[in-house]
Order: C-alpha cells, then structure tokens, then sequence
C-alpha cells in the first residue's frame, strides 16, 4: 500500500495496545470519575452538616440545660440592647430630666419584654443616669445643681484625705502602679470618648484612695461617683473640658512621686475646684439644650404664659 496515496483521515488514528487504554480514553474516564467522586464528596458533606444541625436542634431540645442557656444568651443580648439604647436616649436627653420612663412604652418601642427593660434601668441606676423611687418607678437623673456642691465638697475631703495617707503609707512600687496607670493613659486622654475619659478618671482617683490603705475612702468615693456620674459627663462632653486636666493629674502624680503631701492635696482641691466649676456652666448649657431647642423658642413661650 502506497501511503503517500492514501486520503489524510479526518479522525486521528488511535493505536491500541493490548493491555493498555488508550491516553484520550483514559483521560476522559479519570475525568468522569473525579467528578463522580465530588459529586459524591459534596452530598456526603451536605447530608453531614444536615445530620449536625439536626442534631443541635434536637439536643437544645430534648437537653433543657441547653435550651435554658440558649434562652439566657438570648435575654442577655436583649438586656444589653435595651440599656445601650436606654443610655443612649439619655445622653441626647431624648428623655428630660426629671422625667418619669415608661417602662411599657419602651418595652414596646424596642420589641423586648419588661424583664430586659427593668435590668437595663438597673444598670442604669447603678451607674447614676436614673433614679429610682419605691412604689413610682425609675425617673431621669435631674439637673438641678441642688446638693451638688456639697457631694464635692465631700469628694474634696475624701480625696485630699486619701493623698496624704498614700504619700505617708504606700511603698515605692505602690506610688508606681499611680505614675504609671497615668503614662499609660496620658497621649490618648484627650481624645478618647467621654465614656472612656469618664471611666479613667474615675480610676485614676479611686486608685489614690485604694493607695491611702483605707478602704472606707474607696466605698466613700465610689458612692460619690455613683451620684455624680451622669452629671459628670455632661461636662465632660462641654468644650469647657480642655487640656487643663492633663495638667493637673500629671502635677498630681509628680507631687505622689515626690510624696508632697501638702502640695498634692492642694493640687487635688483645685482641681475639684476648677471641675465644678466647669460643671456648672456644663449643667446650664445642657437645660438650655433641653428646654431651648430651637434657639430659645421654648423657653420664651413659657415665659409667656407664666406672665399672662
């Protein structure tokens, strides 16, 4: 046979060899079996992830100390909501001061039951924002600068107090924990949220009472800041809250560190001194905000009814 003759064949000839396939074959047949191995592969992984959730769901519901810690988790989250928002509302005196909180109204408002409400207000209470009255329910923290002067002028001789017994009892490294909680904090005070400024603050002046040795002064003060808390943001948040602080704690750690009792104390009275009165400018300003939203318009009409 002449092949040089022969027509080109339009399929490619396949040589077969006993005992082997042929490579095109062969391919094709290691192709249909992987996927006939992940198709496999991706049921069994779909009838496991199947049989696991099924799973859970039946132990949650036949295991009741998993269900009951499902359900706290739930009213956990729900509590936390309710006081974020609570708080929230607050903070942007969305409730006046002085004002009764509809537990009911809220419960609807935020789609949670009361329970959750009530442990927000709470909370809330705690931390000075409400009050509550026996038999009356919870009322926003008022704004009045009633009593306030004498809850610092307590806090001034708590304080002052509690700087002197640390400078006379608190050993070196004690004296350090004070220098350096404040170096840690310093850079970044003025620029964190108020909450965060609040908190610190507070931390930094219950740490000098904790240093003094006498923990009657620690309960003292934390009851001073319970009280004071939620007026204490208010001026935190006022512009009248400048750099002045920074200042002073920083001369207050350098007298602890020098352990000048006299001087510290003093530092510590002016201190105080200047935050009431930043205070109290913060206290005006925020009835303004709340009775005299739209440039005064509220408060002028008031007046002129009381005057009719």
């Amino acid at each position: 046979m002449d092949v040089a003759r022969c027509p080109t064949p339009r399929m490619p000839t396949i040589i077969v060899v006993p005992g082997f396939e042929p490579a095109a074959c062969h391919s094709q047949q290691v192709g249909k079996e992987r996927r006939s191995t992940k198709c496999r592969h991706s049921l069994h992984t779909n009838q496991m992830r199947t049989v696991v959730t099924e799973r859970a769901e039946t132990s949650a519901d036949s295991d009741p100390s998993l269900a009951a810690e499902a359900e706290t988790r739930r009213a956990a989250d729900s509590s936390e909501r309710a006081y974020n928002t609570i708080r929230k509302l607050l903070v942007e005196f969305k409730l006046k001061p002085g004002e009764r909180i509809n537990e009911v109204q809220l419960s609807r408002s935020l789609g949670v039951s009361r329970t959750p409400i009530r442990e927000a207000l709470n909370r809330l209470a705690s931390e000075g924002f409400v009050s509550l009255t026996p038999n009356r329910g919870f009322f926003v923290r008022s704004l009045s600068t009633e009593g306030l002067l004498d809850l610092y002028e307590f806090r001034s001789i708590i304080e002052c107090a509690a700087f002197k017994l640390m400078c006379e009892r608190a050993d070196d490294s004690e004296i350090d924990r004070l220098r350096s909680y404040w170096e840690a904090i310093v850079d970044a005070y003025p620029d964190q949220p108020p909450d965060v400024i609040l908190a610190e603050d507070e931390g930094f002046h219950l740490l000098i009472a904790e240093l003094s040795g006498n923990p009657e002064l620690v309960g003292q003060l934390s009851s001073i800041n319970a009280r004071i808390r939620f007026i204490r943001r208010i001026q935190i948040e006022h512009p009248s809250h400048d750099k002045a602080q920074i200042t002073s704690h920083s001369a207050i750690v350098e007298a602890a560190v020098k352990r000048d009792a006299e001087n510290g104390a003093k530092l510590l009275r002016e201190h105080i001194e200047m935050t009431v009165s930043a205070t109290q400018q913060a206290l005006k300003d925020a009835l303004l905000k709340v009775f005299a939203p739209d440039n005064g318009a509220e408060l002028k009409r008031r007046r002129r009814a009381r005057d009719a």
